[in-house]
């Protein structure tokens, strides 16, 4: 018997509705704010007599931009530290998650041991600096990757996993003379791949927005990813970062370039991220306690 929604229910879930519109405008409003700015014109941007929508629209700011190589030059770091930070991230965190699962590893628990360790204690801002300099990786993209090759929490949660699975499949491959390596390749990947995938997301996000590791240990602009390339823009004010290469040609203004240089910037991750929502929410319950 379906039971009937009282009138409590209907002004709760009225009210509830209200809200979460309220909500939802509070969030999408600024959004769509900083998009139109970056189609204003100059005079609309000089004035701000428009919050949503300018009356007339302009890609003088984006032509400003793409007439230099400085955002694609950022837009290239930025997807080389993601391809290959994360690459590297999922293989080095499988790996090590793998070795740490199998009970007859014995030297399992010293390992453990050294990566709990780190989700406790950290070396601090300073020492991690002395660890990147004597290794030679400053002004180096590669220092945005190696440090941080391995999350603690993600190899504990992928070696839970890695557990869960029927040892009765790998004595069985062991058997037939596979080794530890063809193992994980052949049986233990291809059934982890909701959480291979999972954290392949987490870790793409991360890279994607490095930015105070490319604040500490890069010097040189040619090597700077796309969000410190939005915080020379947007928060120092620089937006004549952008060298433009005709002297005649007018400048936009730098409200303008800046809210460009944002939607740019935002414009991978808002288009891939409803494709990928769905293992944001699965990511969630890898960690949950199965009753």
């Amino acid at each position: 018997m379906i039971k009937r929604a009282t009138i409590g229910d209907r002004w709760f879930n009225a009210i509830n509705g209200i809200l979460l519109i309220l909500f939802a405008l509070v969030t999408i409003l600024p959004i769509i704010h900083v998009f139109a700015m970056s189609f204003a014109t100059v005079e609309e941007t000089l004035s701000g007599k428009f919050i949503l929508w300018p009356s007339e629209w302009t890609t003088e700011a984006y032509k400003y931009i793409f007439d230099t190589g400085v955002f694609f030059l950022s837009l290239k770091n930025t997807v080389w530290i993601t391809v290959i930070g994360t690459f590297i991230n999922v293989i080095v965190t499988a790996l090590l998650a793998y070795v740490c699962s199998r009970q007859q590893f014995s030297a399992r628990r010293v390992i453990m041991f050294l990566v709990l360790f780190t989700m406790l204690f950290g070396g601090g801002m300073i020492p991690t600096y002395l660890v990147v300099k004597g290794t030679g990786l400053i002004n180096s993209l590669w220092a945005l990757i190696l440090p941080g090759a391995v999350s603690a929490f993600n190899m504990l949660v992928m070696r839970d996993f890695f557990e869960s699975l029927p040892e009765e499949l790998i004595e069985s491959a062991r058997i037939d003379g596979c080794g530890d390596l063809r193992i994980l390749w052949r049986i233990v990947m291809p059934l982890s791949l909701p959480i291979l995938a999972t954290f392949t997301l987490f870790y793409a996000v991360g890279n994607w927005n490095q930015y105070f590791s490319a604040i500490l240990y890069l010097n040189d602009p040619d090597k700077w990813p796309l969000q410190i390339l939005l915080r020379q823009v947007v928060l120092v004010g620089q937006a004549d970062i952008y060298s433009n290469l005709d002297p005649t040609v007018p400048i936009p203004p730098s409200l303008s370039i800046q809210m460009a240089t944002v939607v740019l910037a935002s414009f991978p991750i808002v288009v891939l991220y409803p494709f990928l929502q769905r293992y944001f929410v699965q990511g969630l319950t890898l960690g949950a306690v199965k009753g």
